[in-house]
């Protein structure tokens, strides 16, 4: 159930613990900004000296009010958080901010008292932010109680790093970019980051929630909750590159490195994972306003519209590598493209107005109308000098010929864009070598972004046109119910496991002498396979013996290969038919803050060398596994490449779904990986297994 953080956000009153009149203390920062609006609710501000503060007097403590506070901010030395804690509480608090550090970041003893705080809170009823964070701001309900101001806007800002949230805003400045919230979240020891995001979506003034956050807590529960959020979620985090601290034991596990867990949740959840606070604004300059077109479900086709042939080129590259798609324009929209334009006009993509904007700024207009009005254009990128005319009139620096006129006619361009953009909605992006002439301000102040610089207004196309907010196609799945813990993790336990589920696996008897081998192969026809058991990544030590025509064969394979390893058991196996197949690696690996992570990828003994993978939060149905497989960079073979047959990717997406939802049923599994995954244009066969215990 979704936590009510009105207190927090909007209480009847607002007590400040440790206000003073010490600029060098955090207590006169929060105090100075808590009197800004001290019409909108009563303001307390406590000194255990008395006296006044900040030019008002100051109660001695919380009690000395003589009247109940909702909101308490405490920034006091550690000594006296706890009886702090205790006195609001007292005096009716519903809602704590707790400046006050020294607790989880400083290690046990510090998180055993931290724990105990927040109990307390809990039990009274009440919410807690933070403790060791920098306060919290709301400008829709005139609640200011960080040491900075935050411009009014439609920006929910979470954030762990106080510095990083002034970059941001000081960034957004020029974008118009503003914020709804502002929230510290320091060590979330109440209050969570899931709890914020939850509210900060019910909430009407949040138009996108921008989230800085190096430690998620349950990240399967933010992603969820990001998932299902209905407004754009921007994630910044950091140490997505260090991989997992426990040593992997098994392909999976080695692959699978943190920056692979975020991501996949990004993308089951319909987050945007940015890299830096340039990019995060960039990303939130593109989706915090709905106007400048829609955002599209997943619809990349991109028409590159430029009046200069290296703008375009370059445009056209760098939104190819934002992920967009940059196709040749259809003969029935090039027709139309040239009836508008003039006859040295590029009309295929990159379109190029070839000099034709100089003798007529409203070529301009006509060139995007008739690229958003194409059926095949899903969005427009306009990239150039669009602006130069506005700007030499200007004095912006604009080097263009003709004064006035072209500028007249250049701003009554962008009028008649946005009247287009209007008229049919689709993602429009502008980066222009003039983004503050007068021609670009009537595009931003009708929404659309314009960027300076190309890789910026192509990231934030790219942003317009990913999986929509509304579109439940890459939801967090739910995990099953827990099933009953396995003891036995040996390699024919894991098959039956499996099996069980509905995973193929060839025929297979485990022995553990030259009888056993020889009654083993007398249940099922040769080619045989031998495997050593118990023996950590059997094909590198020689543990796999492939082919064995028949049962002389298989015993001559089991006494050279016992001679060298030893091995306490073997396995027995059908040798699979491998013609026209390929082989797959599924594998899952669980994570410590987002549960159960799928892999899959083209396998065999070359996994780790090809590391052509794609991960998703586990389980994985069918429909979405088979979507991985086609990300993959070797997808063609797949299909069928030099002559040979299109393979069954629908049977592998079943064994991925099977094995995923296995996996996800039992936590206290930490790796489970079927490699290889055989896949053939009659079905898929898994011809080996193995999974870790946690």
């Amino acid at each position: 159930m979704a936590r009510d953080l009105t207190a927090l956000f909007d209480p009847a009153s607002v007590a400040v613990v440790g206000a003073s009149d010490d600029p060098a203390k955090y207590g006169h920062a929060v105090a100075s900004q808590a009197l800004r609006a001290p019409g909108r609710r009563p303001v307390h501000l406590v000194n255990r000296r008395g006296g006044t503060v900040l030019g008002r007097t100051a109660a001695t403590s919380l009690s000395a009010i003589g009247e109940p506070v909702e909101l308490v901010v405490i920034s006091v030395p550690g000594a006296g958080f706890e009886d702090a804690v205790d006195d609001a509480l007292a005096c009716g608090a519903k809602a704590i901010v707790a400046i006050t550090a020294g607790f989880a970041e400083a290690g046990p003893a510090g998180l055993a008292r931290q724990r105990a705080v927040a109990d307390r809170v809990r039990a009274a009823g009440a919410v807690l932010v933070g403790p060791n964070c920098l306060g919290i701001a709301d400008n829709t309900t005139e609640l200011y109680l960080a040491s900075d101001r935050f411009a009014p806007g439609g920006v929910a800002l979470l954030s762990q790093s106080g510095n990083l949230a002034l970059e941001l805003q000081l960034r957004g400045e020029p974008y118009g970019l503003g914020f709804s919230r502002f929230v510290s979240l320091g060590n979330q020891a109440d209050v969570t980051l899931v709890d914020l995001v939850e509210d900060c979506a019910r909430h009407r003034a949040t138009s996108a929630i921008a989230v800085y956050a190096e430690d998620f807590g349950d990240g399967r529960a933010f992603a969820a909750a990001a998932a299902a959020a209905g407004k754009p979620v921007v994630l910044l985090t950091a140490g997505r590159g260090s991989a997992s601290a426990r040593s992997a034991q098994s392909h999976t596990g080695a692959l699978t490195t943190s920056a692979d867990v975020v991501a996949a949740a990004c993308r089951d959840a319909g987050v945007e994972l940015v890299r830096t606070p340039r990019e995060m604004t960039v990303v939130l300059a593109a989706l915090a306003t709905p106007a400048g077109g829609p955002r599209t479900a997943g619809r990349r086709r991109t028409a590159v519209f430029t009046d200069g042939g290296g703008h375009g080129a370059v445009a056209a590259d760098a939104a190819e590598d934002a992920g967009l798609d940059v196709p040749e324009l259809d003969a029935a929209t090039q027709d139309r493209l040239r009836r508008v334009l003039w006859e040295q006009s590029s009309v295929g993509n990159p379109v190029d107005l070839a000099g034709m904007g100089e003798q007529r700024p409203l070529s301009y207009a006509d060139t995007v109308g008739e690229l958003l009005a194409a059926e095949g254009v899903d969005a427009v990128l306009m990239t150039g000098y669009f602006g130069g005319y506005a700007a030499s009139e200007g004095g912006l620096g604009g080097g263009a010929a003709g004064g006035s006129v072209l500028a007249e006619g250049e701003t009554r361009a962008a009028k008649e864009i946005v009247a287009h953009l209007a008229a049919v909605p689709k993602p429009l992006v502008v980066q222009s070598m003039y983004p503050r002439s007068a021609s670009c301000r009537v595009l931003a102040e009708a929404g659309v972004p314009v960027f300076a610089a190309t890789e910026d207004a192509a990231r934030a196309l790219a942003a317009m046109t990913g999986r929509a907010v509304s579109d439940p196609g890459g939801a967090v799945p739910p995990l099953p119910p827990a099933a009953a813990p396995l003891r036995d993790l040996g390699y024919h336990a894991v098959r039956a496991l499996l099996a069980d589920a509905g995973v193929p696996f060839p025929a297979a008897r485990e022995v553990t002498d030259e009888a056993g081998l020889l009654a083993a192969a007398a249940e099922f026809e040769g080619p045989y396979v031998l495997k050593a058991l118990h023996v950590l990544h059997k094909s590198d030590a020689g543990g796999v013996a492939l082919r064995l025509a028949d049962r002389d064969a298989l015993l001559a394979a089991y006494r050279a290969m016992h001679g060298r390893l030893g091995a306490p058991a073997y396995s027995v196996e059908a040798m699979a038919d491998l013609t026209d197949g390929v082989e797959l690696i599924v594998g899952v690996n669980r994570d410590p803050r987002f549960g159960p992570v799928a892999m899959v990828g083209l396998g065999g003994v070359l996994t780790e060398t090809l590391r052509d993978v794609a991960f998703a939060l586990a389980p994985v149905p069918s429909g979405r596994a088979a979507g991985l497989l086609r990300s993959l960079r070797g997808a063609a073979l797949l299909d069928g490449v030099r002559g040979r047959p299109a393979l069954d990717v629908a049977a592998a997406a079943a064994v991925v779904e099977r094995v995923t939802a296995v996996a996800a049923a039992h936590p206290e599994i930490a790796e489970l990986e079927v490699n290889p995954l055989l896949v053939r244009p009659d079905g898929a066969l898994a011809l080996d297994a193995r999974a870790v215990l946690d």
